[in-house]
């Protein structure tokens, strides 16, 4: 029976969003250093952190200076010192980051390292929300990514981002691409879509018979103040339960082993993919 060994980081903001990105980046990568070693040192296979993990959610704004922030995949300074810890630590390292492609085009990207450095892949999130207090299109292009699903040395893995999570159609292209574990790094606070959480990705989970890893940030951050990011990353199993669940305040990282074998067993049991219907489901792609 394959496992897997999955470690989650959720952390609140360590610096003034007064600070310059550059220098905010550097605070937010040397504190996740110690969490990555204790991840290490608890035989993580699989270490994931939360949505743009080494800045604050700066999407309340609309302010030019969090350009500054992007970096380049997979050749900027935090994917190159994950880069090499992934390879240190034999460990796959998923790494949700600002990214700059060209000059003045910008994503919020997840790369994915493997368990000896190299490097995987990236997804870039598909779904960007407008709404008042998550002005993400100012900063974020659409992604168009074709649901990569990454080959690890410990499993087959996709990434979904956030936002992401209230689509079903996302989920279900990853699946059907291969992936057995899910990862959704998430920024989100508590109010309006908080009792979703613990709704969706569960039910995400048992549709596509699969594992998903959901992480999110905690604490609040001002200027911006829109709300408190609870926290709560948590691993829920192909059964839609939730094996293994974080703190809603504390920086925390979430260790748990998951049985890659209950894949196999859930897909035979309910046969979703074989009973689909592809070609009754226009509807869904035909646009307007």
């Amino acid at each position: 029976m394959q496992k897997m060994t999955i470690g989650l980081i959720q952390m609140g903001l360590k610096t003034s969003t007064d600070l310059e990105p550059s220098a905010i980046r550097d605070a937010m990568n040397e504190a996740h250093l110690p969490l990555i070693e204790q991840a290490a040192q608890a035989g993580v296979q699989v270490l994931c952190f939360q949505e743009v993990f080494n800045q604050p959610y700066f999407c309340p704004s609309q302010d030019p200076k969090w350009y500054a922030a992007a970096e380049r995949v997979p050749d900027g300074p935090t994917c190159r010192m994950m880069q090499k810890l992934a390879a240190e630590h034999r460990m796959v390292m998923v790494v949700p980051i600002y990214e700059e492609t060209v000059t003045g085009i910008y994503y919020n990207t997840a790369a994915v390292f493997d368990a000896d450095g190299s490097y995987l892949g990236k997804y870039h999130k598909t779904h960007i929300p407008q709404v008042a207090g998550f002005w993400e299109k100012y900063f974020f292009k659409p992604g168009k990514s074709d649901w990569p699903v990454f080959d690890t040395a410990y499993g087959k893995i996709g990434v979904y981002i956030c936002y992401d999570r209230h689509f079903p159609e996302g989920w279900r292209a990853l699946a059907l691409n291969g992936a057995e574990v899910i990862f959704n790094p998430s920024a989100t606070v508590a109010g309006l879509s908080q009792y979703l959480w613990e709704l969706e990705q569960p039910a995400s989970a048992a549709a596509n018979g699969c594992f998903i890893a959901a992480i999110n940030r905690v604490g609040t951050e001002a200027p911006w103040n829109i709300g408190e990011f609870y926290g709560s990353s948590y691993i829920v199993n192909p059964r839609g339960q939730i094996e293994a669940q974080a703190s809603n305040k504390a920086d925390e990282l979430l260790v748990h082993e998951i049985d890659l074998a209950m894949v196999r067993e859930i897909r035979n049991n309910w046969q979703f993919f074989r009973d689909r219907r592809p070609e009754a489901y226009g509807r869904l792609t035909d646009g307007e």
